[in-house]
């Protein structure tokens, strides 16, 4: 059955080969990018080499630490012990001194004193308490911890961690280790190890992501657009965050996270308009200028669709209180602020300028102009014939892999994501063994100094508590008393949450309980109390701008609920390999039992950004063959054959891309790489290319309608052109 290209009016207007009607907004803003060729490159060279320039510096601009919960009792008891206790907070150092012969020996003794000199030369180290018989030296007297307090913000503490690991370590002779260890140390080997694997994982994916838009594209000249909008995006973004950073603390996982999206959107934006553009010059007569505009009115709308929709479900991470989520998020939008600019304006400009030149360097096989796709039309076709069979079963795998997400759990990451040979990790684990397992994750609890004796006896009667330290008053007459307090067991086991809620029921209420595991709590338990929160408005949102470009709230909502499909498939997989340990041999890592603590916010905002991506390009191009045709089947089966190979190109990069990460060393960039690949995987092949086409052949007509009261209040949005 032979179906009307997306490029070709209908038979009622103009022959092909006459220009097209009234360009659109977007229409007229690509052929006026194409006019002014020289101003929009000119302008974009300035944005990129003016903002670039400052991007070399960031990765020491941005901050290791913000992993908080703003207003918890735990950063409560942070800020008074920085301000009365001589930085002895969660945020202080620990260097730890393992010898195989007493602590008390000279040549110990001379390795702690040259330890100490290094940490107290550091303008960020207030005092440094050497160690204390019967507190920081263990019982056999081979382990000796000292104290080095904080005197600046967490974020410059854990720059501190990256300045002085190095050197502590340095000083380790034969038969005497040093290991500096402590929250900031974790957070400084942790963000390390991780941006290290990042920049591994990115340099393995480029060569995978360049055949396969060689691939995708048929051209060299094409395949090297979405590079030229990464750039373009990253560079910019790079230097942004740098001078933001200037502002307020932007954490250094924005940056990662915001290279992985300019990539992954660039590609996707490149792709569709590429295509489409090629399209509309394909057997016509059109100028530059009017194939641009005819290109920027169809699939610009809906790239413009998709940008929206991604920053509108990362901006909900925003509701999440917590410096590191909100700068992550931050840095990811204005990645996609700057690729989305690219992509409406300097896009258009060099495919003006390239004109048919864009299929130079074209592969052998590839059919110059060809959008029109048989093997996804005749998928199309079998789709319309047999819906119930192909959906049902793409329905049931779904549901299948999503089914283990009933059992999942969550929690902060434990001491076991950072490398056994980083300096914290090392540091920890003889600070477990000299002192027991719940030493490293000593709670801080602050109280009134009158109430000081009858609070520590109560808290050295709690079930959980190994020992109680003496009460230490603050030396600056604040009125406060520290009282510190070893857990029985290891900062990651669940078991200590139970000890810190029992804690803070029983003791006065003027006393806090804080520390650096109990900070991990007190975030993970915001983290839990805010997803339902986020994945709400997510949805909400991601409905309403939908409803708004389709103006047909049946279609909208059921584009929006098929992406919790694909979400739900890929956490199922994710407890099933990081929980379960299923395939842990593999991929090579013990699973902790759980899946970290900030996955189910993060990577559902990321992923549901993503599927929304596909359903706005699909959905999109039913939408223009609806208005074009009134008829549902070749709305359904144009829009598989004109955006199907792209959402499979696009998607293949990303799955690429994505899995590249899963063969990084530290779990977190697994846990990032098969939770997003998968889900890209499974939103692509089963939802995108399976299910929601069903779902237009089951719903017809219906799909598209829109009530008449609705009609008066949404505004006139048309996916085609002229």
């Amino acid at each position: 059955m032979n179906h009307p290209d997306t490029a070709v009016a209908r038979p009622s207007t103009s022959p092909p080969s006459e220009p097209p009607g009234t360009p659109g907004l977007l229409g007229r803003l690509g052929a006026w990018s194409v006019r002014h060729f020289k101003a929009v490159l000119a302008g974009w060279l300035l944005v990129v080499i003016g903002l670039g320039a400052f991007a070399p510096q960031v990765t020491s601009a941005l901050s290791g630490a913000g992993w908080q919960a703003n207003g918890s009792e735990s950063v409560k008891v942070r800020q008074v012990a920085e301000q009365h206790f001589a930085g002895n907070a969660s945020t202080a150092l620990q260097i730890v001194v393992t010898a195989d012969r007493p602590v008390t020996e000279p040549a110990v003794q001379q390795v702690i004193s040259k330890a100490e000199a290094v940490v107290a030369a550091d303008p960020r180290i207030s005092t440094v308490v050497p160690p204390q018989p019967g507190a920081t030296i263990s019982q056999d007297g081979r382990t000796a911890i000292l104290l080095a307090g904080a005197k600046a913000s967490p974020d410059d503490m854990v720059r501190a961690a990256d300045d002085l690991k190095g050197p502590l370590n340095a000083l380790s002779t034969d038969g005497i280790s040093v290991h500096a260890t402590g929250a900031s140390v974790l957070w400084s080997d942790f963000n390390k190890a991780n941006h290290d694997a990042m920049m591994k994982s990115e340099i393995m994916s480029w060569p995978v992501t360049l055949a396969i838009l060689v691939l995708a594209f048929g051209s060299l000249v094409a395949a090297g657009l979405p590079l030229l909008l990464t750039m373009a995006g990253l560079a910019a973004s790079a230097g942004s965050l740098v001078l933001i950073s200037h502002l307020f603390p932007v954490s250094i996982w924005a940056m990662n996270f915001a290279m992985m999206f300019a990539l992954a959107l660039g590609i996707d934006y490149a792709l569709f308009l590429v295509v489409r553009f090629r399209s509309a010059r394909m057997g016509r007569s059109l100028s530059s200028a009017e194939a641009v505009a005819e290109t920027m009115d169809t699939a610009g709308k809906a790239v413009l669709l998709s940008g929206a929709t991604v920053l509108v479900s990362l901006s909900a991470v925003m509701l999440v209180p917590s410096p590191a989520f909100r700068s992550m998020a931050g840095g990811i939008m204005l990645a996609v602020l700057f690729v989305l600019a690219a992509t409406l304006t300097l896009l258009p400009a060099v495919l003006g300028k390239l004109g048919y030149r864009v299929d130079a360097l074209a592969l052998p096989w590839v059919k110059s102009g060809e959008h029109r796709s048989p093997r996804f039309a005749a998928w199309g076709e079998r789709l319309w014939k047999h819906p119930l069979r192909y959906g049902a079963l793409a329905l049931a795998a779904l549901i299948a892999l999503a089914a283990p997400v009933i059992g999942l759990r969550t929690a902060m990451p434990s001491i076991t994501v950072i490398p056994a040979h980083d300096s914290a990790r090392a540091g920890y684990t003889a600070v477990q063994q000299a002192f027991g397992p719940g030493a490293p994750g000593t709670l801080q609890i602050v109280t009134p100094a009158g109430e000081a004796a009858d609070v520590a006896a109560q808290v050295a009667a709690t079930p959980g508590i190994a020992g109680v330290m003496p009460a230490q008053g603050a030396a600056d007459g604040s009125g406060w008393s520290m009282i510190q307090a070893v857990p029985t067991v290891d900062p990651s086991s669940p078991d200590l949450a139970h000890t810190v809620d029992t804690l803070r029921a029983e003791l006065p209420a003027d006393t806090l309980v804080g520390g650096a595991a109990v900070e991990n709590l007190d975030l993970q338990h915001l983290l839990t109390e805010k997803t339902p929160l986020v994945i709400g408005v997510v949805m909400a949102l991601g409905f309403v701008l939908l409803l708004v470009a389709l103006r047909a709230p049946l279609i909208s909502a059921l584009g929006t609920a098929a992406s919790l499909l694909s979400t739900g498939a890929a956490f199922g997989v994710a407890r099933l390999v990081f929980q379960d340990g299923h395939g842990a041999g593999l991929l090579g890592f013990k699973p902790q039992g759980f899946l970290d603590g900030w996955a189910p916010v993060f990577f559902f905002a990321m992923i549901f950004a993503i599927a929304m991506d596909y359903t706005v390009f699909l959905l999109a191009s039913a939408k223009e063959h609806y208005e074009r045709s009134g008829d549902p089947k070749e709305a359904m089966v144009g829009a598989l054959a004109h955006s199907g190979r792209v959402i499979f190109a696009a998607a293949g990069v990303m799955v690429a891309v994505f899995f590249t990460f899963a063969l990084s060393g530290p779990l977190p960039p697994k846990e990032m790489g098969i939770v997003l690949g998968v889900a890209v995987l499974l939103d692509a092949a089963l939802v995108r290319l399976v299910l929601l086409p069903v779902i237009l052949r089951l719903t017809g007509r219906a799909a598209w309608h829109t009530p008449a009261w609705l009609d008066r209040v949404l505004p006139k949005v048309t996916f085609s052109h002229g």
